[in-house]
């Protein structure tokens, strides 16, 4: 992705990548033959993470300590502080206090991932505890984090609806743990590799034929590009195909 489509996926400015960059919150991304920046999903997955932390009110030292612990262990208590702050200007961040007392007292309103909506942080749990150690899970956690950040309120709340049903069912929580394994087998093959196929098919089976938009998916668009650069050769193939497979039994 170029600068500006990285920019506008995740909801910022040009100039406020630049500045992250300069402040050393995001990381230079690779430049193409012509010079110009190459960024990548890992890059929009931290600048989105970036953004919901500045929006809770930290600065960006504050942010730079939360990115430095993988675990986010720290968060908490950098908002400790932060709210001790926020209590002599009361009057002026009223507004801001409300939000952060509410992430707070959410069951699970801090994860890896960062700050999300409750309702996301619920869904991240569950995938958590169903697949703990599968690699695959953990980039679908990140995934939904970026989406919980990009989406509009009524798609992030379609979306988080879907994919609730989805964990509910013990035939659902098999079926995602099956697949998140198939995937996980296919870290090291080609995407010629047969199991490909099976892992699409299995991913498929987790998710309803309605999960995606009715508008056509560009598969050349940066964001994409971007979305199946995140995966290894056969993992991003069998992603692709149970895209076609949903939108071929899209009703």
């Amino acid at each position: 992705m170029r600068i500006g489509e990285l920019a506008a996926a995740v909801g910022v400015t040009t100039r406020t990548v630049r500045h992250y960059h300069h402040q050393g919150l995001l990381p230079e991304p690779g430049r193409l033959a012509n010079g110009y920046r190459d960024y990548t999903l890992r890059h929009a997955v931290v600048l989105a993470r970036i953004r919901r932390l500045t929006e809770l009110g930290l600065g960006l030292a504050e942010v730079r300590d939360v990115l430095a612990d993988d675990a986010g262990r720290d968060l908490a208590e950098v908002l400790d502080e932060l709210d001790e702050d926020l209590a002599r200007q009361e009057a002026a961040i009223k507004e801001r206090r409300a939000r952060l007392r509410a992430l707070r007292e959410s069951e699970n309103g801090f994860t890896a991932e960062g700050p999300v909506s409750p309702q996301l942080a619920s869904l991240l749990g569950d995938l958590a505890h169903v697949a703990p150690d599968s690699p695959m899970a953990a980039k679908d956690r990140e995934m939904l984090a970026l989406l919980d950040s990009m989406a509009a309120v009524e798609d992030r709340e379609r979306l988080m609806g879907v994919l609730r049903d989805a964990l509910t069912s013990p035939d659902g929580i098999a079926r995602t743990v099956r697949a998140y394994g198939l995937l996980d087998e296919l870290a090291d093959a080609e995407p010629s590799d047969p199991r490909v196929e099976e892992a699409a098919r299995a991913l498929a089976e987790c998710l309803p034929r309605d999960l995606l938009p009715e508008a056509t998916i560009n598969e050349a668009d940066s964001f994409m590009r971007a979305f199946y650069a995140d995966f290894t050769p056969a993992q991003a193939e069998a992603v692709r195909r149970t895209l076609r497979i949903l939108t071929e039994e899209r009703p």
